[in-house]
Formats: structure tokens, C-alpha cells, sequence
């Protein structure tokens, strides 16, 4: 067997670097639609430790799940301000979904994380909203530590 490495996957599994952080590539979109768009889409996604997946929200439901590596922390901001966290990996869970319009974003301590991100209705970047650290801070003043962590501007 291959010695199970970031920079293996992102070679075997063709990944592209991601405009929040981390490398993917889309694996799978549906045949079937919703209006003008897919049912679902799917991706691989990894992130290695000292990178960061940025804090952003979608208008859809995002699914993830676990695939190899050391666990990666999901941090979620509800729209009223609630803070939670989901650490995914070899030990469990081995998914967690964050509900629509809720920013999120990822980060892992050493190595890296391999993970799947499944969206329905299917992702259209339309539908993805960074928001700047400002503006966060402005909207979420009492998770700062959490904002500086995972934004870039």
C-alpha cells in the first residue's frame, strides 16, 4: 500500500487548489434537476494542517464525510450567533452536515484531512458568500478568535 500523504491525494486524485482554502476537485453531478441546476453535486476535499478552509456560507444544506488523515474540526456559526464545532474523523463521527446559511469552515491540526462534501440542491458559486473579517467582526464580535483563525481579508 501508498503511503497515505496530503501531497499523494492531491496527485491521485487531481486536485486543484480552492478559492476558501484547500485543494478539490468536483466528483460527481447529477443527471437530475432542480430548475436550472443539479440535484446534488459531490467533491473530494482536503486540507492540510496550517492551511484553513475560510469561514463562508452556502444557500444549500452541505454534507460532509470523513475519508482518511487526522480529524478536521468543522466550526459553524449559526445565522443567530450560536458557535459549534464538529471534530470528524477515524474515530467518529465520520459526518456532519452544516444547514444552509450558516457560515462554517475547517481546519486540522497536523497532517491533513481527506473529506467528501456533498450539496443539494447542486453547488453553483452563486450560491457562496465569503464575507470579510470585518464584516464578521462587525456581525459576530464575541467569536473574533475564531474569525481571525479562519479569514484571510
Amino acid at each position: 500500500m501508498h503511503e497515505e500523504t496530503a501531497q499523494r491525494w492531491i496527485n491521485e486524485l487531481e486536485l486543484e487548489r480552492h478559492p476558501e482554502g484547500g485543494w478539490f476537485r468536483r466528483t460527481y453531478t447529477s443527471e437530475l434537476s432542480i430548475g436550472s441546476r443539479p440535484a446534488m453535486t459531490s467533491i473530494h476535499y482536503l486540507l492540510e494542517a496550517g492551511d484553513f478552509s475560510a469561514l463562508h456560507r452556502l444557500k444549500q444544506d452541505e454534507q460532509w464525510h470523513f475519508y482518511s488523515g487526522e480529524p478536521l474540526m468543522l466550526h459553524m456559526i449559526s445565522p443567530d450567533g450560536a458557535l459549534s464545532a464538529t471534530k470528524l474523523g477515524p474515530q467518529g463521527p465520520f459526518q456532519a452536515t452544516v444547514p444552509a446559511g450558516h457560515l462554517f469552515g475547517a481546519s486540522v491540526e497536523t497532517a491533513y484531512a481527506l473529506v467528501g462534501c456533498t450539496v443539494a440542491p447542486g453547488f453553483d458559486f452563486s450560491d457562496f458568500e465569503m464575507p470579510s473579517r470585518a464584516s464578521l467582526l462587525a456581525d459576530f464580535p464575541e467569536h473574533e478568535l475564531l474569525i481571525r483563525r479562519l479569514t484571510r481579508i
